[in-house]
């Protein structure tokens, strides 16, 4: 088991990984205290001469003195090796963030799992159990990665993640290509590899914040305060929630604080954001959208506030999915969401359902069923599609 904590050893087997087919890589980090995810240890393994089983593995130690990532970052831009990775979305946003770029080619077991009949979201630890027949010590998994020294328990835990990885992907690619679902995959993985994925815009954070007020002033304070805290968290590297929890700001959204002092009224609000900056910056915020002109006001996130759904139809539809994914063996929520069923019993055509591999698998029939050229029965236990 090596430990790398000086650039030139990285350096060395990024080398070496540039003349192998694929590596695979998985990262520890913490995000606990703080906005960006701290990165504490780098694994990866390349495949042997003769098997998967054999070929190296290492661990890096970002946090060692003097050492620099750039070899790796190096490895993540050489088109000539495959980066294999499990549910990669998180590990590949600290790639963006510190090194400024994404690893290309790129294979997600996870994503593949899904596509090959694994269920949805399947964890890796279920993986390494079915395709690599082996087990992980599960002891290490709540660690604080960022202590130092790591123990002979935190290492061995740490290198299973990319060791049990290289025969999940060979299996897993292989099946793929039998089935000839890789481009199925490639689809899935453009969004993982798309910079925009990674790149948070203060002014668009009021679209993760869940609410059932529609009304555009209403919408337009939520803007405002969401976009505060983005930016105030970001400054200083905090969680979110360290500035204020979502049902704070939708509190304030509807209490609209014209001074410090009417912030003694919320009941959520924490006690320290009620002074100083944050308490400044809140009713600042909240003066930005009251004074937002009409026409400049928001509507509600994705514009499907209102829309009306026929609740017979999205019923049908959701049948239709489910006998579409036992005929595929594809995971359901990977081929259609349930937002993505509502908006089609609701008229709606621009949707991620009807279009690419999804269209081939379950949009064009569900188009048919909106309207009316196709029907379902039940023969036995399976769901049939017909004309009619």
């Amino acid at each position: 088991m090596e430990l790398i904590t000086t650039t030139e050893e990285l350096a060395a087997f990024c080398a070496r990984a540039q003349d192998a087919p694929y590596v695979t890589i998985d990262t520890e980090f913490l995000r606990e205290r703080t906005y960006y995810s701290k990165l504490c240890l780098l694994q990866m393994a390349l495949p042997g001469a003769d098997s998967a089983e054999t070929g190296p593995a290492v661990l890096v130690d970002p946090l060692a003195d003097g050492i620099s990532l750039d070899p790796f970052y190096a490895l993540l831009r050489d088109e000539a090796t495959v980066k294999v990775l499990h549910a990669a979305r998180q590990d590949l946003e600290i790639f963006y963030i510190e090194g400024g770029c994404l690893p290309q080619p790129l294979f997600d077991t996870q994503i593949a799992a899904m596509v090959c009949g694994f269920g949805d979201q399947i964890g890796y630890e279920t993986l390494v159990r079915k395709l690599a027949k082996g087990q992980i010590d599960k002891s290490s998994r709540f660690t604080d990665w960022s202590a130092r020294p790591l123990s002979e328990a935190q290492l061995r835990y740490a290198l299973a993640d990319v060791t049990h990885l290289r025969i999940i992907y060979e299996k897993l690619s292989a099946r793929l290509a039998e089935t000839g679902r890789e481009a199925w995959v490639a689809e899935e993985l453009a969004t993982l590899n798309d910079p925009e994925t990674y790149r948070t815009r203060p002014e668009e954070a009021w679209k993760r914040v869940k609410t059932r007020n529609d009304s555009g002033r209403f919408l337009a304070i939520l803007r405002e305060l969401a976009a505060f805290r983005e930016q105030h968290a970001q400054s200083r590297n905090i969680p979110r929630a360290r500035v204020f929890k979502d049902d704070a700001m939708l509190e304030l959204a509807a209490l609209k604080p014209a001074s410090t002092e009417d912030l003694g009224r919320t009941r959520l609000l924490l006690r320290e954001a009620r002074r100083g900056d944050i308490a400044e910056g809140i009713v600042q915020a909240v003066r930005r959208g009251l004074d937002c002109p009409h026409k400049a006001l928001p509507q509600a996130a994705n514009g499907r506030a209102n829309i009306q759904v026929n609740p017979a139809l999205a019923d049908l539809l959701r049948v239709l999915l489910k006998a579409k994914s036992d005929e595929t063996d594809v995971a359901a929520k990977l081929i259609a969401s349930a937002a993505d069923l509502d908006a089609m019993a609701a008229g709606l055509r621009d949707v991620p359902a009807l279009k690419g591999w999804r269209a081939e698998v379950f949009g064009a029939d569900a188009l048919r069923l909106c309207e009316g050229k196709l029907g379902l029965t039940v023969r036995g236990d399976k769901v049939r599609v017909i004309a009619l």
